[in-house]
């Protein structure tokens, strides 16, 4: 197999979950093949270079094997060459608050906290 579309290729490779996933990834230009925004159908070939965003991660490969079988993580690590990865591991703003984000610890307590609270005696 020399050509595969992109999205069986992102799958098989563990880049997603689903192909649905991947599919919704490249139609939300998420996903660059050699420096373009692909079509699902576009088929990629070894050597090919992919920008993949993802939200905790975006990551820059270059295909090795063209294959449709998912297997397992090692397997899968086989099919690609890792040339950059950037995990997107940022502490949240404050803007975060609004979006219902807080720090463990602060603000309403929880169930477990309003149970230890009203366990005490005094």
């Amino acid at each position: 197999m020399d050509k595969l579309r992109v999205d069986k290729w992102l799958w098989a490779a563990r880049f997603f979950k689903t192909r649905g996933v991947a599919l919704d990834a490249i139609k939300g230009g998420k996903i660059e093949l050699n420096g373009h925004k692909p079509k699902p159908s576009k088929t990629l070939s070894v050597g090919d270079k992919l920008k993949i965003t993802q939200a905790h991660r975006q990551v820059e490969v270059t295909v090795l094997i063209v294959s449709d079988k998912r297997g397992s993580a090692e397997q899968a690590q086989t099919l690609y060459q890792l040339d950059n990865e950037v995990l997107n591991q940022r502490k949240p703003s404050i803007d975060m608050a609004l979006v219902g984000y807080r720090e463990k610890g602060a603000g309403r307590p929880t169930k477990r906290d309003r149970r230890k609270i009203d366990s005490m005696e005094f």
